[in-house]
């Protein structure tokens, strides 16, 4: 997949798991318990790494890339 079209996927992943949480924030007070489950342990954390890896998976693909970066002597 080329890196505009990850960018594409990973920017609509991150806005659609972030409606969830938006209604967890502005949800009345006795309907927290049924949000609080997967909102902390499932949105929210997906949500932070798709966001992370849009501001800086340039870094994370150069780590792992296959080409010699460093010559030998």
């Amino acid at each position: 997949m080329k890196s505009f079209n990850s960018r594409i996927v990973f920017r609509w992943i991150h806005i659609i798991l972030s409606i969830p949480i938006v209604g967890y924030i502005y949800s009345p007070f006795d309907k927290l318990p049924g949000y609080a489950f997967p909102t902390r342990f499932i949105f929210l954390p997906i949500m932070v790494l798709t966001g992370l890896w849009m501001w800086k998976g340039h870094l994370v693909r150069r780590l792992f890339a296959r080409e010699n970066r460093y010559p030998a002597f």
